[in-house]
């Protein structure tokens, strides 16, 4: 494929005009992609239902893996372009997201600030061991786990002289959901035979869902992009729903595609949701054992497996 001054010297593919859109975004390389596709035949079988497959965005590599990688190749990339030394992002005391953002901020020698939700414990583990090993600082917030007092943390290290950046809860602004229009591609180029019909997935910070839903419209695709809720919220936010649509179409102007997405082509399942955040039911314990003892996979409780519940 050859460029003359920004256009190619032939009409473009779809999938080649796709790309050109997303490749004028710094990023900065964090995982191992392509991630596996894979058929879930015995589960299949299990269940008495159709054909599933998985992408198996748990095999990205850094820090144990996991889909957040792909939206902080975009974000840290911005960061790095924008000369920040400083990063600062904020979720519940175990998020995955947490984790994933300290080991990139660890990979590029930039100083990471944690703001969780809830108090010290009095030994650290799992992901908050974690994050104690790539050597960030952490910040605790007590019921705010979404960011509420990032603001306030970024001033002080303004008046530092640092130049701090801030990733969004989920990394869900605009750079992140690009990273799931491009994963959109990424399938469709893994993806043979009988077409998908729904793509099923867990739904929180909305950057996941916007991009995919973006992916579908650029490749022109007719499946169902479903995302099953797995919050409950807090009253007084703005719906989630519109949240999901106002970043699906911010992004979309970003790469230039001038669609308005609507509520017909939002499908966001708040069925499953149960007690709320990270409260495991018996949804999610059956969905885990089911899916472990006939394909051999492990899934996590709040995330993976809420949607695979569903």
């Amino acid at each position: 494929m050859m460029l003359l001054r920004g256009r190619l010297d032939r009409p473009a593919t779809s999938e080649e005009l796709n790309m050109i859109r997303l490749g004028k975004f710094p990023k900065k390389p964090l995982g191992f992609f392509p991630t596996p596709l894979v058929q879930l035949t015995r589960l299949s079988r299990a269940l008495g239902g159709p054909a599933i497959f998985m992408k198996r965005d748990d095999h990205t590599g850094l820090a144990l893996g996991g889909n957040k990688t792909r939206k902080l190749e975009y974000l840290l990339g911005d960061a790095l372009a924008k000369g920040s030394d400083v990063i600062i992002t904020a979720g519940a005391a175990q998020s995955n997201h947490c984790r994933q953002t300290a080991a990139a901020a660890a990979r590029f020698g930039l100083e990471c600030h944690l703001v969780l939700g809830g108090e010290q414990p009095g030994q650290p583990d799992g992901n908050l061991l974690l994050n104690n090993l790539f050597g960030c600082h952490i910040h605790w917030a007590g019921e705010h786990r979404k960011g509420e007092d990032i603001p306030e943390l970024e001033q002080q290290l303004l008046a530092l002289g640092k130049q701090p950046y801030v990733v969004p809860y989920g990394g869900s602004n605009e750079l992140g959901a690009l990273a799931f229009a491009e994963a959109s591609i990424e399938l469709d180029g893994q993806h043979q035979g009988q077409p998908f019909t729904h793509i099923v997935f867990a739904s929180s910070s909305g950057g996941t869902q916007a991009g995919l839903m973006l992916g579908r419209k650029l490749l022109d695709k007719s499946y169902r992009v479903v995302g099953n809720d797995i919050d409950k919220g807090e009253t007084g936010q703005t719906p989630f729903a519109r949240q999901v649509l106002s970043l699906a179409n911010r992004t979309a102007r970003l790469v230039g595609l001038y669609h308005q997405f609507t509520e017909s082509e939002l499908i966001l399942n708040d069925r499953y949701v149960g007690e709320g955040y990270g409260l495991v039911g018996e949804l999610e314990n059956e969905a885990i054992s089911i899916t472990a003892r006939t394909e051999g996979i492990l899934l996590d409780p709040v995330y993976s497996g809420r949607a695979m519940g569903g």
